[in-house]
C-alpha cells in the first residue's frame, strides 16, 4: 500500500469515525427517554418499547434499499444523505412534544433510524475495507470504540436533561388550572425539544463538512445474484442472527435499566452509600448539578453511563485483544462473561445486581464488530450487500426488547433476563464455530 493511499485511509477512518460517534450518542439518547414517555404517556413496558420498535424496525425495511443507493449515488452522497434524513427525524420531536404527539414522536424515531441505517450500511463495510482483511475485525472494534464513547455520554445527557424533573399523572395534570397545565406542558416540551434541536443543527452542519470531504473509492459492483448467494451461505445467515440477538440482548438491557433499578428500590440505598452518591456527583458536575433525594430517577439514570462506557473501554481493548487471539475465540469468552454476569445480576439484590448487570456492557463491547467482520470473512465482491443483509438484523434491538418488555409486564425483571442469557448463548456458540473454523 503507498504512503499517499495509507494517508487517504487514515483521513477516512478519522472523519468515519465521527460518525460512529454520533449514531452511537443518539441511539442511546433514545434509551434516555424510554422511562420518561413511559410516565409522560402512562403506558405498560411492552407499549413504551414502541418506541425503540419503530427506532429498530428501519434498519429491517431501510437497509437493503439503502445498500441499493449506495451503489447509485456513492458512499459520500449517502453518508449526506443519511445525515440529512437524522436531522429530519430529530426536529420531528419538536411538534411531537410541543402536542405531546405519541405516533409523531414514532415517526420521528422512525425517521432518524432511516438515516442512520444509510449511515451503517455505508460506513462498517467501508472501516472493514480500509486495510487488509485480517485485522479488519481489529479495525472495526476500534471505529466502534468511539461509538460507544457516544453512547457512554448520552446516558449522562439524558439523565441531567431529560429524566431531572417528576412527571405528573394524568390525575394530577387534571387537578392543574388552565395556565398551571400550560406551563406544565411547555416545560415538559421544552425538556425534550431543546436537546434535539441541537443536535439537528450538529447534524446539518457535519452533513455540510461532509459534501466537501474526498474520500477513497472503494465501491465495487456486486455481482448479480449476489443475495440469493448469500441467503445460501449458512455462515453469513448465522452471523445475521447473531448480529439480531446481540442487538436485541443489549437494547433490551440498556432500555430497561433505569426501570430495573427503580424496581429493586435502589435511589435510597443509593442516597444512603456516601461513596455511590460520590460518584454520581462527580459525574453531575460536568453539567454543574448535583443531586437531591427527590430526583431519584435522574440518579438512576447516571449510573448507565457505566454500561455503555464499559462498552466503549472493552471495544478499545477488544481492538488489541482479536490482533493477538483469534477473534471468534474472544467472542465466545466475552459472551460467557455477559452469561455469568446476567445471572449473579438477578440471583442478588442491592448494588450488588446492579454492578453485576451494568458490568455486561463491558462484555457485550466487542460483539457486534466481530461478529460483524467474522460474517464478512471471503466473501469477497458480495461483501456490500452482505453488509445490508447484517445491517438489517439489527431489528433485533425492536424485537427482542418488545418480548423483554413483555416478560416484565408477565413475571418481572429476573424471569425476563432469562431471555438475554439465551441471545447471549447463541452469541457463544457463533463464536466457537468460526474459533474452529467448522465447515457447515
Amino acid at each position: 500500500m503507498s504512503t499517499t493511499t495509507n494517508k487517504s485511509y487514515k483521513s477516512a477512518f478519522i472523519f468515519l469515525t465521527t460518525l460512529f460517534f454520533l449514531w452511537g450518542f443518539i441511539t442511546v439518547l433514545v434509551d434516555s427517554l424510554v422511562p420518561r414517555l413511559k410516565d409522560v404517556f402512562e403506558m405498560s413496558y411492552a407499549k413504551t418499547v414502541l418506541v425503540q420498535f419503530a427506532f429498530f424496525l428501519a434498519f429491517f425495511i431501510f437497509s437493503l434499499p439503502a445498500g441499493f443507493i449506495l451503489s447509485k449515488i456513492g458512499y459520500k452522497k449517502g453518508i449526506v444523505l443519511g445525515l440529512l434524513t437524522m436531522a429530519a427525524g430529530c426536529l420531528l420531536f419538536y411538534p411531537a412534544a410541543s402536542y405531546r404527539a405519541f405516533p409523531v414522536f414514532l415517526i420521528g424515531y422512525f425517521t432518524l433510524a432511516g438515516g442512520i441505517t444509510i449511515l451503517q450500511v455505508a460506513a462498517n463495510p467501508y472501516v472493514a475495507l480500509l486495510g487488509s482483511e485480517d485485522s479488519a475485525s481489529s479495525r472495526l472494534n476500534l471505529s466502534q470504540a468511539f461509538n460507544s464513547l457516544g453512547a457512554t455520554i448520552a446516558p449522562v445527557v439524558g439523565a441531567l436533561f431529560l429524566l431531572s424533573d417528576s412527571v405528573k399523572t394524568s390525575t394530577e395534570i387534571d387537578l392543574l388550572n388552565q395556565v398551571e397545565k400550560a406551563d406544565y406542558y411547555l416545560a415538559e416540551a421544552t425538556t425534550v425539544q431543546t436537546p434535539f434541536l441541537l443536535i439537528a443543527g450538529f447534524i446539518s452542519l457535519l452533513a455540510l463538512i461532509f459534501s466537501f470531504i474526498n474520500l477513497p473509492k472503494l465501491m465495487q459492483v456486486s455481482p448479480k445474484g449476489g443475495y440469493i448467494s448469500l441467503l445460501k451461505n449458512k455462515l453469513i445467515l448465522m452471523g445475521a442472527l447473531g448480529i439480531f440477538v446481540y442487538v436485541g440482548a443489549e437494547v433490551a438491557i440498556g432500555s430497561f435499566l433505569v426501570n430495573y433499578f427503580s424496581d429493586m428500590n435502589l435511589a435510597p440505598i443509593i442516597f444512603e452509600n456516601e461513596t455511590m452518591m460520590n460518584i454520581a456527583n462527580t459525574i453531575a458536575s460536568t453539567f454543574n448539578k448535583t443531586f437531591s433525594d427527590s430526583d431519584p430517577k435522574s440518579l438512576l439514570g447516571i449510573f448507565v453511563i457505566f454500561y455503555w462506557g464499559g462498552a466503549m473501554i472493552g471495544r478499545f481493548v477488544g481492538a488489541y485483544l482479536t490482533k493477538i487471539l483469534s477473534p471468534g475465540k474472544v467472542l465466545s469468552i466475552f459472551a460467557s462473561l455477559a452469561i455469568m454476569m446476567i445471572l449473579i445480576s438477578i440471583n442478588t439484590v442491592g448494588l450488588v445486581s446492579m454492578w453485576s448487570i451494568l458490568a455486561v456492557g463491558l462484555f457485550n463491547s466487542i460483539m457486534f464488530p466481530t461478529i460483524f467482520t467474522l460474517s464478512l470473512e471471503g466473501l469477497g465482491d458480495l461483501k456490500a450487500q452482505a453488509s445490508g443483509l447484517l445491517c438489517m438484523a439489527i431489528v433485533g434491538g425492536a424485537i427482542v426488547p418488545f418480548g423483554f418488555g413483555s416478560l416484565i409486564d408477565g413475571f418481572g425483571f429476573k424471569t425476563a433476563f432469562i431471555l438475554t442469557i439465551i441471545c447471549y448463548g447463541y452469541i457463544l456458540f457463533f463464536g466457537f464455530i468460526k474459533s474452529k473454523k467448522i465447515e457447515l
